[in-house]
C-alpha cells in the first residue's frame, strides 16, 4: 500500500510487481485513504509532507537494498565461476 500511497505509483503497476490482484490492492488503498481522511487533522500539513517524503525515501532505500543484494549474489556467483575455471 505504501508503494501506491507514498510514491504515487499506479495500483496496477505495484500490484503486478508484487504479484497480487490489482482489485485487492485497490481496495486496500481505498480503505487506507478513507481511514486517513476520517482522521483529518491528526497531522499538520508540514508533518504530512515530511511523512510522505520519508515514506518515499524509505521505499527507494528498500529498492536500493534489494538491488544491491541481487548484485552481490551475482558477483559472488561470478567469482565462484572464475575460481572453478582456474582450478581446472
Amino acid at each position: 500500500m505504501g508503494l501506491v500511497v507514498d510514491t504515487g505509483r499506479a495500483v496496477a503497476t505495484v500490484a503486478r510487481e508484487l504479484g497480487i490482484n490489482e482489485a485487492t490492492l485497490g481496495r486496500w488503498v481505498n480503505m487506507f485513504r478513507t481511514r486517513q481522511d476520517a482522521d483529518g487533522g491528526a497531522l499538520s500539513e508540514t508533518e504530512r509532507a515530511e511523512l510522505a517524503r520519508l515514506r518515499r525515501e524509505n521505499a527507494e532505500l528498500k529498492m536500493d537494498r534489494a538491488f544491491l543484494k541481487e548484485a552481490s549474489l551475482f558477483f559472488a556467483q561470478e567469482a565462484s565461476d572464475t575460481n572453478e575455471k582456474r582450478s581446472h
